[in-house]
């Protein structure tokens, strides 16, 4: 398992698997895709989820703070025979040219909104990015899960499999880190996602706040990205358990699609 994160071709490929399996029949269900739709990606890291869209022909950006990630992308596509319709820019989303950019018909969030600082700052941005009757879609693991903390990153292999320990108090958690050798880089990369967690109740009030609705939401007991990773089938979370505070602990990731009232 441990190898998919460092091993930056295949977690391309895995990310591409779930986007074309999962992620656009999703959408699909509240918004046409079609080749006509532009597509943005903030947090698209090499651009795997961005492949299904290339592939249809769909104009398409991805925007990610790591140069190297953006640079592992750009060759990954060099040749597609759709390359001309993927721009990948390694900058800020904060700092990006606005008058540079289309407006949107879809934005995507996937395994990104849990490390962005301040998601109430950040959704109000987003508006910017919107085309008119423009959709977003968010996929996120919510923090109190099993493995809301990401440690399967960690280099110790008992941490890496050991499920909600980052609920520890932010100096325990820390201290464990370093007891069992992780390193500066490692920790620096998880304390971040310590102190952006964010929960679904946390989400829906920020989205409310801001002016957005839920068009359409799945609470995942078993993550779609599961089935690459792990070969496991998809399974939504019993509606017995949809439970706020409660399905936090037990959603591995929560899928959603939002748009502006």
């Amino acid at each position: 398992m441990h190898e998919r994160y460092t091993n930056r071709e295949r977690y391309f490929q895995e990310q591409s698997f779930t986007t074309e399996r999962f992620v656009i029949p999703f959408i699909r269900e509240v918004a046409p895709v079609t080749p006509e739709s532009k597509v943005l990606e903030i947090g698209s890291g090499e651009g795997g989820n961005l492949k299904p869209f290339v592939d249809m022909g769909c104009l398409v950006y991805g925007i990610d703070l790591s140069t190297s990630k953006i640079t592992n992308g750009i060759k990954f596509f060099e040749n597609h025979p759709n390359n001309k319709n993927i721009k990948l820019i390694a900058e800020d989303i904060y700092k990006s040219d606005l008058s540079s950019l289309p407006k949107f018909d879809i934005i995507m969030l996937r395994d990104t909104l849990e490390h962005i600082y301040d998601q109430d700052k950040f959704l109000e941005h987003l508006k910017n990015f919107m085309a008119p009757g423009g959709k977003v879609f968010l996929g996120f693991p919510p923090w109190y899960m099993p493995f809301g903390g990401h440690q399967q990153i960690c280099e110790s292999k008992f941490l890496r499999k050991l499920p909600y320990f980052h609920l520890l108090p932010r100096f325990m958690y820390k201290g464990m880190l370093k007891m069992f050798g992780e390193s500066e880089a490692k920790i620096t990369n998880l304390m971040e996602v310590w102190d952006t967690r964010i929960s679904i109740n946390r989400f829906k009030r920020i989205i409310k706040k801001r002016n957005f609705t839920i068009e359409k939401e799945t609470f995942y007991m078993i993550n779609p990205n599961y089935e690459v990773k792990f070969n496991l089938k998809t399974r939504a979370l019993p509606k017995i358990l949809n439970i706020p505070i409660l399905r936090d602990f037990i959603t591995t990731t929560y899928y959603c699609v939002i748009s502006l009232k």
